[in-house]
């Protein structure tokens, strides 16, 4: 199960962040959707979230996206979480994993330029964003044989 990770790390009665209840989304024929959320947990970062099969592939940015031309960002890929958690705003309380607020500071469409699985296997995964602050065409790269760090990098291209 694809997030069986996010659901052993969360108690659901006291979070209230999204359970597994309808969790999977299918996407055919929809346009695939992200969302970054600015998350003030024991350290200030940025959540980046790419929809692919259902879910929500995670990355922890910790000084947030790039958004200015060849600018590279440290992101640490971590669990899957539920397509639900795209509209997520609130607080995580104290105790809890990732405790802290958590607050939507993007979101919109993306279109994979590479094919999604191929690009993690490979380590480069290429894709055109188009929300209210990511627009452009953005690359994750793998540092490395590390199958968490990554790096998130803004093209020269503009759309």
């Amino acid at each position: 199960m694809a997030l069986k990770e996010y659901k052993k790390k969360r108690d659901f009665k006291k979070t209230p962040e999204p359970g597994l209840g309808g969790a999977l989304r299918q996407a055919q024929g929809k346009p695939l959707r992200f969302v970054v959320q600015k998350h003030h947990a024991r350290a200030l970062h940025f959540d980046f979230r790419l929809e692919h099969r259902g879910v929500l592939k995670s990355w922890a940015v910790p000084k947030g996206p790039p958004l200015k031309a060849k600018e590279r960002r440290l992101a640490v890929m971590v669990e899957d979480h539920p397509f639900a958690y795209r509209i997520f705003e609130g607080r995580i309380p104290k105790g809890e994993y990732g405790a802290g607020t958590v607050k939507i500071w993007d979101q919109g469409v993306y279109a994979q330029v590479t094919p999604f699985d191929q690009g993690i296997k490979k380590g480069h995964l290429t894709f055109v964003m188009l929300g209210k602050k990511l627009k452009g065409e953005y690359a994750l790269i793998r540092i490395a044989k590390d199958p968490k760090n990554w790096l998130l990098i803004k093209a020269n291209k503009k759309i």
